[in-house]
């Protein structure tokens, strides 16, 4: 008899947790069907440039981000390029001492201006591309340009230096709402921001521009490109991609998309939604860096 209630209640147990089961991520192709990680790591790789969206305080986003950079180094034979949208063109001198050793991580931590996340989520990808000697690109426009184009717009960016235009996209810069994504800022940010919308915009427009010219002049034959970036900057192939794109329209790009989903299923969202290469679903209480 005894036996005989272990038994019943080993299997109610069994059917409970599959019940409930829940899972940390999945990923789906463009077509919507699920994938496997070893068959989106060997597409991934014939690619020119990959984009990895983030939700920037998504453990397991940062997670992912890292297994999939090693697995597309092992695909790849090492022949990689990294470039990371938290990190600024004019750092870019500091980012290289680190990796070639010349700069203990104390003084490049006083010398950058590293996001506070820095420790737990970019780290690992900086320390990969030291270990394996890697070139690891710092795509983004000095955070103060985009600041004074915000409060100012974007003819503010004609009365800086020479050397300070090194730090940026080529002047002058396309700023349009035909860029996906940006009629959406647009709207979410409403009538109180008035007639100074577009200098918000042209602002995220700067960041995106940036980051496209710095992957561009980066790309090098036979090497995959992985840049990492918020999801905004590539959702929809919008952002720094259409930039991307405007520099060379042949270039092969894979895109991954990031979304939360409070399904334990982890299904793609049914509403407002273009797909990507691959699209990356995540619990939206899954733990965050802060």
């Amino acid at each position: 008899m005894t036996k005989y209630i272990f038994f019943t209640f080993f299997i109610f147990q069994v059917s409970f947790l599959n019940a409930q089961e829940v899972k940390p991520f999945q990923f789906y192709n463009q077509k919507g069907k699920t994938v496997k990680f070893d068959k989106m790591i060997k597409d991934l790789a014939n690619y020119e440039v990959v984009f990895i969206g983030e939700h920037h305080n998504n453990s397991i986003n940062h997670w992912l981000q890292l297994r999939i950079t090693k697995a597309l180094f092992e695909q790849k034979n090492g022949q990689l390029t990294l470039g990371a949208e938290m990190f600024e063109r004019d750092n870019q001198t500091q980012l290289n001492d680190y990796l070639s050793g010349k700069l203990n991580e104390k003084i490049l931590k006083d010398s950058m201006r590293l996001w506070n996340n820095y420790e737990t989520d970019y780290r690992p990808l900086v320390d990969f591309a030291k270990e394996r000697n890697l070139k690891f690109i710092a795509t983004n426009i000095p955070r103060r340009y985009a600041s004074i184009v915000a409060k100012k717009g974007l003819d503010s960016l004609n009365t800086v230096t020479e050397k300070e235009k090194a730090w940026m996209m080529q002047l002058p810069v396309e700023v349009t709402l035909d860029t996906p994504g940006y009629p959406e800022m647009k709207e979410m940010m409403g009538d109180h921001a008035g007639p100074t919308v577009m200098n918000f915009i042209a602002a995220q427009a700067v960041k995106d521009a940036t980051m496209a010219e710095s992957i561009f002049k980066n790309l090098e034959k036979g090497k995959l490109f992985i840049h990492y970036n918020g999801d905004y900057h590539s959702k929809q192939y919008g952002g720094t991609v259409w930039y991307l794109k405007k520099l060379n329209p042949e270039l092969k790009i894979a895109v991954i998309s990031v979304f939360e989903s409070e399904d334990d299923a982890l299904p793609l969202p049914t509403e407002d939604f273009i797909p990507t290469e691959y699209n990356l679903v995540i619990p939206a209480d899954m733990t965050k860096t802060y």
